[in-house]
């Protein structure tokens, strides 16, 4: 072999066919990532459901405590107007005393049903929420359906399940034992007292004054039970449920 010449290099062994691949991504396309795996789903949807959980009690916490104040303040109102009547013999300055009492505590009893109004369309607004947590549940296992008590269904008839599990309740019952109910009464009878005394500081007749409190007292009361009844079913007029109840449930 003659000097300064180089080895020539042995051929390459042949890697035979090239696997076969599967079409790419089209041009302007991504790729979708798979969804998150079933038990995550659930525990998001648990965290949610403990939070509305959460909520609904802070804010049936809350409106309990108004309630309870609102009572305390109308007895002490009326006790001492009891005692400042005793004093006074009924005279002097007791109609401005009286008036002022009454007035400032119908007031707050207004409020208070404000507030208890409120936080009745707030409840139902939870159970809404949670009604549709429930779907979710069903819609990872539609097997857990014989055991919810509570309704998976986000519109009225769902809601009313949710309140109340037994098919056969009464509706009157519910709405006639319920806060806001109790509390217009007990408004209803002080807006009676409050224009009663009114009328008394008017020099009224008795018989006058016994009529106008008590159509005052009446009148109150419808007009809070109708404005109540007409905001409960307005709503359900202007909302659309998600997962309403089918014909066979």
């Amino acid at each position: 072999m003659p000097e300064n010449t180089a080895p020539t290099p042995a051929p390459a062994p042949d890697p035979g066919p090239a696997p076969e691949r599967g079409p790419g991504p089209e041009p302007g396309h991504a790729v979708e990532p798979a969804g998150p795996p079933p038990a995550v789903r659930a525990q998001l949807l648990a965290t949610e459901h403990w939070s509305l959980l959460a909520s609904r009690s802070t804010t049936q916490s809350e409106v309990l405590t108004r309630i309870s104040m609102f009572l305390t303040l109308t007895s002490a109102g009326l006790l001492s107007l009891a005692l400042v009547g005793q004093a006074t013999g009924f005279t002097g300055l007791f109609p401005v005393f009286e008036l002022s009492v009454l007035g400032f505590v119908t007031l707050v009893g207004v409020l208070t049903q404000v507030r208890v109004m409120n936080v009745g369309i707030e409840d139902l607004m939870y159970v809404i929420a949670m009604n549709r947590i429930r779907a979710g549940y069903l819609g990872l296992d539609p097997g857990l359906a014989p055991y919810l008590m509570s309704s998976p269904h986000d519109d009225r008839p769902g809601s009313e399940q949710t309140y109340f599990f037994f098919r056969n309740r009464r509706h009157a019952s519910q709405f006639l034992g319920s806060s806001m109910v109790f509390i217009a009464a007990v408004n209803a009878a002080l807006a009676g007292l409050l224009t009663a005394a009114v009328a008394g500081t008017l020099t009224a007749p008795a018989p006058v004054t016994v009529g106008l409190g008590a159509l005052a007292a009446v009148a109150y009361l419808a007009v809070a039970l109708v404005r109540s009844g007409r905001r409960y079913f307005g709503l359900w007029t202007r909302y659309s449920p998600s997962f309403p109840t089918r014909p066979e449930d």
